[in-house]
């Protein structure tokens, strides 16, 4: 018996006797998102406390629940809080609520986070919609025993953000004109933030924005077979390419900032979807 694949069965099926239905697309929240969670209508809330196995969120703006409810006519789940290596969890944990959304019933899975802008495209405000990742930091969310009912041993990352969910952001952005950068996002395990050094090197692999979230969980959806899209908050400018000191406080700031034009560009994505 996989006893990893039995937690997250026992989560899933305590997510699915609480709430009225489960919807086939759910966003992740990231930090200074939250606000998201007020355009719900019909909401139905679950702490992450009282979902079995679930790690408790610990990140400052970081909430720690679940909700149903619908983003004007699409039902969604919206998870307000995600969880971090640098809290002291391992990849694994994580990333440990993909399996269960895909196991309780979640086809599409879209992700939010706050970045630094590598790019000197890039200004603080920006959305950038993620086409791929860079992760060199050693551990993995499917380190240990494979499950093989929710995926293969080996899986394939040529397409982790789903190429479909990318034209479907592209076309929801046109829709609402919102300006949408693109780019590469790098994962950086935090909590410290990077050295103007490591973004030099960072920008030099090819990165536009770096982060301490969204890939362990974009390695858990590849391997599960959930369709991704992924969207960052440009907050400030990364280390070295900026002037100012970074601060947590100006990532919130900044990320409630554009709390209202992401949370449009996500309402009309997922009622295309």
């Amino acid at each position: 018996m996989n006893v990893r694949l039995e937690a997250y069965r026992e989560s899933a099926e305590y997510i699915q006797c609480r709430l009225p239905k489960i919807p086939k697309t759910a966003v992740v929240l990231g930090s200074g998102l939250g606000r998201l969670a007020q355009e719900l209508t019909g909401r139905v809330t679950l702490p992450y406390e009282s979902i079995p196995h679930f790690p408790k969120s610990t990140a400052p703006s970081h909430k720690g629940q679940l909700h149903y409810g619908r983003l004007e006519n699409a039902g969604c789940l919206l998870l307000e809080g995600r969880f971090h290596y640098y809290e002291g969890y391992s990849f694994a944990q994580a990333a440990s609520y993909v399996p269960v959304l895909k196991l309780a019933g979640v086809e599409n899975l879209i992700l939010t986070n706050a970045a630094g802008g590598i790019s000197h495209a890039f200004l603080p405000g920006d959305l950038m919609l993620l086409t791929d990742h860079i992760k060199f930091f050693d551990d993995s969310p499917l380190r240990g025993e494979n499950c093989d009912e929710l995926g293969p041993r080996f899986p394939d990352m040529t397409k982790a953000y789903t190429p479909g969910l990318l034209h479907t952001a592209r076309k929801a952005a046109g829709r609402l004109s919102i300006s949408l950068q693109e780019g590469v996002y790098a994962y950086m395990p935090g909590p410290q933030y990077e050295t103007p050094a490591e973004i030099r090197a960072l920008r030099t692999l090819g990165a536009d924005a770096v982060g301490m979230s969204t890939v362990p969980e974009v390695i858990c959806a590849a391997h599960c077979g959930l369709s991704v899209l992924a969207l960052s908050c440009i907050t400030n400018l990364a280390a070295g390419v900026g002037e100012n000191p970074l601060t947590s406080e100006e990532v919130v700031e900044t990320a409630g900032k554009s709390v209202g034009k992401l949370a449009d560009l996500i309402r009309e994505i997922v009622n295309l979807l």
